[in-house]
């Protein structure tokens, strides 16, 4: 089984495949891990600051790649990270399709407004985040409202983060079909 999990900056995409490792011994891949590979080894001269859309157009067929050679050899995984686009099923054949799971992980604004300190006490719980300082209430209300516009835009399951912060997410992840 594929497990993808989108969504914004702190929305607890880490976190939440670090918990899946731990319950389920899945092993998880960071797109941001990644990311950070190509740029600091040289093989693309795209930067951490660079386009989203640029960076999910470099990434995306690397990790889509790694996806189905991961299905062909019965293997778990999962795969974390902003840079999974919303039509990502358009990526693969059915045959790949039926042992991928997503989701998305979206903050409401009022779970923002009202839980913007321990958005960024929980930055650095699973990585350590060594300059957050583009965390903001603005870019993170920004963000979530332009993923959840996405999502809905492409009919993709995600998790609306409203209240408190959900504990199921791992039950929506592996068990509530689409």
């Amino acid at each position: 089984m594929i497990l993808l999990i989108a969504g914004a900056s702190h929305t607890g995409k880490t976190a939440l495949a670090q918990k899946l490792l731990e319950n389920y011994h899945y092993p998880y891949v960071s797109i941001d891990h990644i990311k950070m590979g190509l740029i600091r080894s040289g093989q693309t001269t795209l930067t951490p600051c660079s386009d989203d859309g640029a960076l999910t157009g470099y990434l995306w067929p690397i990790v889509r790649e790694m996806i189905k050679t991961a299905i062909e050899n019965n293997q778990n995984m999962i795969v974390e990270g902003c840079y999974i686009p919303f039509d990502w099923e358009k990526s693969f054949e059915p045959e790949y399709l039926k042992d991928i799971r997503y989701l998305c992980l979206v903050m409401s604004e009022k779970y923002i407004r009202a839980h913007f300190a321990e958005i960024k006490k929980f930055a650095s719980v699973i990585e350590e985040r060594l300059d957050d300082s583009d965390c903001t209430m603005e870019t993170v209300l920004r963000d979530n409202a332009e993923v959840l516009a996405e999502c809905e835009r492409h009919g993709v399951k995600y998790v609306l983060i409203d209240g408190e912060y959900q504990e199921d997410m791992e039950h929506k992840l592996l068990f509530e079909e689409e």
